[in-house]
């Protein structure tokens, strides 16, 4: 707790002296980023920063492993979905993307299997199944190493999210007709290296 209060002394003595104009009409104004950031909760992989983006510029969700889950409105709770919701129906973002990377820890558990000793992570991962099984079928990856598998499965669960965001309607209508543009992405965190997915 230390660092962090010391780290919120620096930034309130620097970064939002520096910005403090920008915040202050965001304050005034409310937001409106033209862009949506699903990204992983992994420390390694911040989206402001990655991306250099001011305070105001992104909306950013973050979960284990940048997953969306698909559209089921069915009363529960859904944190991520919400964030969707109000980014794309409120906001009206222009784009939304969807941020994988290397070493991640939720792909990883993925490829392992379940373990039976996770309360959460192991019903979540179960959104990706999809990728698991592209990259344990594929002639490819079929008999590769688990770390080439888990580099592919990464690429793999970028694209369930891609394509569970097309169930959505208004996302996906919003897309058909222009307003609206869906991307993935790959950053690897030993190389700083950024690819399309």
């Amino acid at each position: 707790m230390k660092t962090l209060l010391e780290g919120y002394e620096r930034f309130r003595s620097g970064y939002w002296q520096d910005h403090k104009d920008r915040y202050t009409t965001l304050a005034r104004d409310g937001q409106a980023p033209p862009a949506m950031v699903i990204a992983c909760a992994d420390s390694r992989v911040a989206p402001e920063l990655i991306f250099d983006c001011a305070p105001g510029e992104i909306f950013v969700v973050r979960n284990v492993s940048a997953l969306v889950p698909p559209y089921a409105p069915d009363g529960k709770q859904h944190g991520t979905s919400a964030a969707v919701e109000f980014a794309v129906n409120a906001l009206h973002v222009r784009s939304i993307v969807v941020l994988g990377h290397s070493r991640c820890g939720g792909v990883r558990a993925l490829m392992k299997g379940p373990d039976g000793g996770r309360d959460f992570v192991d019903s979540w991962m179960k959104i990706a199944k999809a990728a698991r099984q592209r990259v344990c079928d594929s002639p490819e990856t079929a008999n590769a190493d688990f770390e080439t598998q888990c580099a592919a499965c990464e690429h793999e669960t970028v694209r369930v999210s891609l394509a569970n965001l097309l169930t959505f309607p208004w996302i996906k209508e919003r897309v058909m007709d222009g307003r609206l543009t869906l991307a993935g992405l790959h950053f690897n965190v030993e190389t700083g290296h950024l690819q399309m997915v």
